[in-house]
């Protein structure tokens, strides 16, 4: 198993996967310097889980030595499963997916764990699109449960299987979405509440706060559209927004959240977003 990309996402999908035990996993980025930053946030979170009694410290001491970290692609051309969890920008993506083309054996998954581009933007790049899906983990992934399977238009069945087999296997519960749509199931509802959130926040009937609370206490949501948004981040958000008017038409992201993002106020990675982290 090999995963390329080594930001927060795919670091905790090769944590996720090594905790199952089943496989031996490597975690690819070209950056040295983001693979230690990996390699440490990978024991933190399993010495929070044994501290949290979520794991037997034997458990997190096998995950991690099943760990290996690569700064260059070789590890691919052994590897049955691909996960690409690079930037979300579309061209980085297509010039790794060429790559990952040429080094890949055939019969070899392929799949994106993108939250917003569908797989048939990505599989033309490769032989066999056959063997490419989507597979969109939900952050953080050692929490949160969730999978969605995307099908392409030429997906296998074959493919499918061996994805919700994965999945299964590394203890997380895939759902499946038989066709391409922007943003799938889960972004593509959430796209329409933060949406409202913003509209009602624009037309000043109510506050951050006051929209965050009402959702969360009339809704049971755990977090309010602006929480969520801001540890999301107002970029990646900016970005699917952007990317679904391209698309399917429409106004693009809201001006409230263009402003945001154009001053670098992007949620808790940057200590302001719609709500102030410094403070």
């Amino acid at each position: 198993m090999v995963i390329v990309g080594a930001g927060t996402m795919g670091s905790q999908i090769a944590l996720q996967t090594a905790y199952s035990g089943r496989y031996a996993v490597t975690l690819v980025d070209s950056v040295p310097e983001q693979l230690e930053r990996a390699r440490a946030q990978c024991q933190k979170l399993s010495a929070r889980s044994v501290e949290k009694g979520r794991l037997s410290q034997e458990d997190a001491d096998r995950a991690l030595a099943a760990l290996e970290f690569s700064a260059d692609l070789k590890p691919v051309a052994q590897a049955q499963f691909v996960i690409e969890a690079i930037v979300e920008d579309l061209g980085a993506k297509r010039d790794l997916w060429r790559q990952l083309g040429e080094r890949a054996v055939r019969e070899a998954l392929l799949a994106t764990n993108s939250s917003t581009i569908a797989i048939s933007r990505l599989a033309s790049e490769v032989a066999a699109p056959e063997r490419c899906c989507n597979l969109h983990f939900f952050h953080p992934v050692t929490v949160m449960q969730l999978c969605e399977v995307v099908k392409g238009p030429v997906t296998s069945e074959e493919t499918i299987r061996r994805a919700m087999e994965f999945v299964r296997s590394i203890d997380r519960v895939p759902v499946l979405i038989n066709k391409e749509v922007h943003g799938f199931i889960v972004n593509r509802i959430l796209f329409a509440a933060a949406e409202e959130a913003m509209n009602l926040l624009e037309g000043g009937y109510a506050s951050v706060e006051d929209i965050d609370t009402a959702v969360k206490k009339g809704l049971n949501w755990p977090m309010g559209p602006f929480e969520l948004l801001d540890f999301s981040g107002l970029d990646v958000f900016y970005g699917g927004l952007e990317d679904r008017a391209r698309l399917e038409g429409g106004a693009g992201a809201p001006t409230i959240l263009k402003v945001k993002v154009e001053r670098r106020e992007l949620g808790r990675k940057t200590g302001r977003g719609f709500y102030d982290y410094d403070q």
